[in-house]
């Protein structure tokens, strides 16, 4: 059994007992967090939801929050002496799928 859930302007492919980095929640460890906007739900059968599927939920554990890797953005001209550097660290909250509720 799998969901497709909508969270922090992405979608993701869960199933229970998946570990998931979303979007930054906001939320300390230990936390349950609910995630309303179900997309989709299989359990043998495909149900698609226009745009949600009614009445389907899946319930979540924070686990961490942290920081992923650094990336480094590089802009430069060519030939015009300009160039700068700047390097930026995405914020995450990694979750655990305890239950699909569909």
């Amino acid at each position: 059994m799998y969901a497709i859930i909508a969270t922090g302007g992405k979608q993701y492919k869960v199933a229970e007992g998946d570990i998931i980095k979303v979007e930054k929640l906001g939320l300390e460890a230990g936390a349950e967090v609910t995630f309303d906007q179900v997309l989709a739900v299989n359990n043998g059968k495909l149900v698609v939801g226009n745009p949600t599927v009614a009445g389907a939920k899946v319930t979540a554990t924070v686990i961490e929050e942290g920081k992923n890797k650094k990336i480094i953005v590089f802009r430069y001209k060519p030939k015009k002496g300009y160039h700068k550097k700047k390097g930026h660290r995405q914020p995450y909250t990694k979750v655990k799928i305890e239950k699909i509720h569909a």
